[in-house]
C-alpha cells in the first residue's frame, strides 16, 4: 500500500541538510564575512569561464587551421590529377 518514494539524486542534500550546512557556515566564518566569500567565490567562477571560453576559441581556430590545411592539400591534389590525365590524353 505505501511504496517507498527514492529519490532523483540520493546523493544531493534535501532542504533540512542545506540549512543546517548554512548554520555551520555562518558560525564558522561569521556573518560578516560570508558576503565577501560569495563575492570571491563568483570572481574566481568568472575568471574560470573567461579561461574556458579563451581554450575553446584557440582549439576552434586550430581546427579552422587544419580543415583550411586539409582543404589545399584536397585541392593541390586534384589539380595534380587533373594535369596528369590532361598530359595523358594529350600523349595519346
Amino acid at each position: 500500500m505505501f511504496e517507498t518514494i527514492t529519490p532523483l539524486f540520493p546523493g544531493l542534500p534535501g532542504g533540512p541538510e542545506l540549512l543546517v550546512v548554512l548554520l555551520i557556515v555562518v558560525l564558522l566564518f561569521g556573518a560578516n564575512k560570508i558576503p565577501k566569500l560569495a563575492r570571491s567565490s563568483g570572481q574566481a567562477i568568472g575568471e574560470f569561464q573567461r579561461g574556458r571560453e579563451e581554450i575553446e576559441d584557440e582549439l576552434e581556430d586550430m581546427k579552422g587551421d587544419d580543415e583550411d590545411e586539409d582543404d589545399a592539400t584536397v585541392e593541390s591534389s586534384a589539380d595534380s590529377v587533373s594535369t596528369e590525365s590532361a598530359s595523358t590524353e594529350s600523349s595519346n
